[in-house]
């Protein structure tokens, strides 16, 4: 083990070769099963974070990963338990039609309207994450999208849109539809008088998405409340979105929340 006291010497202080250094990527898989467990240990983690920082308004809120064996069936969080409890044992497994098929609760008929859709709509989205979080809460409520106010926000630059229409709690697969057509290609969208939701590739950029644009929102409605604010140029904007706003990107960022989570709470893997 290395320590303080250990003697250094100038042979000691060579550049170690970057091939030897550690770098995070995600897992591949062979085996669906192994890949199942994953997302879904991936899902009760995020869950747990989402319940860690006060995402929670009742029962209101959805976190969904798609299996990797039968891509019009979802994994999501029991219905009236709260994000902090959920363990890999309570998931539901719905089908394309809101059944429950593995589980012993039932579905949020909202998080089925509107994620079956948005699933339905990208292909691509293996995660997607909803709450009422009070800054997305907040953010929606105004005629605001998400500025380029800073570094972080400009993940989302030119790269979330706005579904205006609401008409109460979304209970059908219309109103779904709708929202997914908003949503379109981007990694999130506003639901004004609503809240926020994003996608992702993985579960884990889906989460950190949504983490992260629930903070920009903060830093935004903050920033505007204490005097003017300056927008970050359109090129620049565009630029640091290339930086920061790609997949592996958020993927990468969800990895130290994870290990966090996983430490401090591993009975979420039960």
């Amino acid at each position: 083990m290395s320590t303080d006291r250990e003697p250094l010497t100038l042979d000691d202080l060579k550049p170690i070769p970057p091939e030897e250094l550690v770098l995070r990527r995600p897992p591949e898989f062979d085996d669906p099963a192994r890949e199942r467990r994953h997302r879904k240990e991936r899902l009760a983690g995020a869950l747990r974070l989402f319940g860690r920082f006060g995402f929670e308004e009742g029962v209101a809120g959805h976190i969904t990963a798609r299996d990797p064996e039968f891509p019009d069936h979802f994994w999501v969080n029991p219905f009236g338990m709260s994000f902090k409890h959920v363990k890999v044992s309570d998931l539901l497994l719905v089908d394309h039609d809101g059944n429950v098929v593995r589980g012993r609760y039932h579905v949020n008929r909202a998080a089925f309207a509107i994620h079956s859709e948005v699933h339905k709509a990208r292909p691509d989205a293996v995660g997607a994450a909803h709450s009422h979080s009070l800054y997305g809460k907040a953010l929606s409520s105004t005629d605001q999208v998400l500025e380029p106010l800073t570094q972080d926000a400009c993940a989302f630059y030119d790269d979330h849109s706005v579904f205006e229409d609401y008409t109460g709690v979304v209970n059908d697969t219309e109103e779904g539809r709708k929202l997914a057509a908003a949503l379109g290609s981007n990694k999130a969208v506003i639901l004004r008088n609503h809240g926020l939701l994003t996608v992702g590739s993985t579960v884990d950029s889906a989460a950190w998405w949504f983490i992260t644009m629930e903070r920009s929102a903060q830093a935004q409605l903050v920033a505007k409340a204490a005097g003017n604010t300056g927008l970050i140029s359109p090129e620049s904007a565009k630029l640091t979105h290339g930086q920061v706003g790609y997949e592996l990107a958020g993927w990468f960022q969800f990895q130290p929340l994870f290990d966090q989570i996983s430490r401090t709470e591993p009975d979420l893997f039960d």
